[in-house]
């Protein structure tokens, strides 16, 4: 099998793995990323998949915004007889996500395009981040809604 727009393949954990992340938060779909599989596809396994998997999510919880916690899943599965690293990435709803030390720029910000994760234009940016809800006290609803400033006016004159 090989690499799709929604599946990438790592032989190790790299300092690129945040960007494929970013990528796949950005994208309508999400994505899957194997490590210890090549770009071939061949298995080359894990050496230490509990240790890897702290660290991709200690690094995926610290080295992305918005936070992308609950929205990844890093599994231990079995190929070919040897130990591989599954990272499933959902689509994120804060879109752009981006990586914090570039901030929302185009070094920081990715998006999936085909088997690659290329930069993001500024224009999509800056249209993703203006499409972002936000929680505002305006639009927080109450449930109670038979609402009246006999409290307030109570408040005012003491």
């Amino acid at each position: 099998m090989s690499e799709t727009n929604r599946i990438e393949y790592k032989q190790e954990l790299t300092d690129s793995l945040e960007k494929e992340v970013v990528s796949f938060l950005n994208y309508k779909e999400g994505g899957v990323i194997y490590i210890g599989i090549d770009k071939a596809g061949k298995t080359a396994g894990v050496v230490d998949s509990d240790g890897d998997q702290l660290k991709i999510k200690d690094r995926l919880k610290h080295n992305i915004a918005p936070s992308c916690m609950g929205l990844f899943d890093v599994v231990s599965e079995q190929k070919d007889g040897l130990e591989i690293i599954k990272l499933i990435v959902a689509s994120g709803s804060e879109k752009p996500y981006f990586l914090k030390k570039y901030g929302m720029t185009e070094k920081g910000c990715y998006i999936r395009i085909g088997t690659a994760s290329e930069p993001m234009p500024q224009k999509m940016i800056d249209a993703l981040f203006a499409k972002r809800t936000r929680n505002s006290i305006s639009k927080i609803k109450s449930n109670q809604q038979e609402l009246s400033f006999e409290q307030l006016k109570i408040g005012i004159k003491r």
